[in-house]
């Protein structure tokens, strides 16, 4: 397409207007990457905040770096519909399968996954299923996969797809949405404490159903207090988001300072605050 475009203003348009049209393009892809902005651009701090800043490579960075989709976007559920209860102030650039499949703490697995992926750290990928069995990516590497009869499961092998193409991590990532769940999730962090909270942690309430959701973001203020923001798929299957907070720093959430933590469709207890270990 590249290539024809490129014929195209040669052989066409006449020289006095082709730089018009390079012009054109540019303006055009300037608009565009105008909106394609992260976490961190959109939601500068507070006034007398300053954002925490973590080494690029680490997952808090990736987080605070993900892309958002453009400002006004409403989040769409996973068979189109809008959902209606308007409780965000953002929506991530979070792709979604035509299936009710990526509910709250599938899309919690789906950030940490994507990111060890774009550091092809895949042997960093792995989760555990709701009877307790470790399924790392590397084993779909090498061409196993796993058989589910009831609550039973076991790896075999056949003539499946190899490699770490984005076919054979998305089939990954598909299997471990269907079989885990925010109680496998749970069972797989560590419990830490408010103070130490950073982008990567996670309020979770393990049930059926559960809810979890993700800090993205980080503030400290002069004095010290820390500032956050909070992303949520939910029930069904939608988008990503960022969350509205009653703060008066919005959509900034602060430290809860009560026995339980309120957010826009689901309260915490405060003291279920966990990280990933690996």
């Amino acid at each position: 397409m590249k290539n024809f475009a490129f014929y195209f203003m040669k052989n066409q348009i006449p020289n006095r207007n082709l730089s018009v049209w390079i012009f054109f393009i540019l303006i055009l892809f300037l608009i565009q990457n105008l909106y394609a902005d992260s976490i961190q651009e959109r939601f500068p701090p507070p006034k007398e905040f300053k954002r925490v800043n973590y080494p690029n490579h680490s997952f808090a960075s990736f987080l605070q770096n993900y892309p958002l989709k453009p400002k006004g976007s409403p989040v769409h559920l996973f068979d189109g519909r809008t959902k209606t209860n308007e409780v965000h102030v953002a929506v991530l650039d979070f792709p979604l399968l035509n299936a009710d499949l990526i509910q709250c703490a599938d899309a919690v697995m789906k950030l940490r996954a994507e990111y060890f992926y774009s550091l092809k750290q895949y042997e960093e990928i792995h989760f555990k299923i709701s009877n307790g069995m470790e399924v790392g990516f590397p084993r779909f590497v090498k061409g196993e996969r796993v058989q589910v009869n009831g609550n039973k499961t076991h790896w075999k092998t056949g003539k499946f797809k190899k490699g770490v193409g984005r076919d054979v991590f998305e089939e990954y990532l598909r299997f471990i949405y269907s079989y885990a769940g925010t109680i496998s999730l749970k069972s797989e962090l560590k419990k830490k404490q408010i103070p130490d909270l950073k982008p990567g942690d996670v309020w979770i309430e393990a049930g059926s159903p559960g809810h979890v959701v993700m800090v993205v973001d980080q503030t400290i203020g002069k004095d010290g207090q820390t500032l956050f923001l909070l992303a949520q798929s939910y029930m069904p299957s939608q988008e990503m988001h960022i969350l509205k907070s009653e703060s008066k720093y919005s959509p900034w959430f602060e430290i809860p300072k009560n026995q339980t933590f309120s957010t826009p469709e689901w309260e915490f207890p405060t003291k279920e605050i966990y990280e990933f270990t690996n």
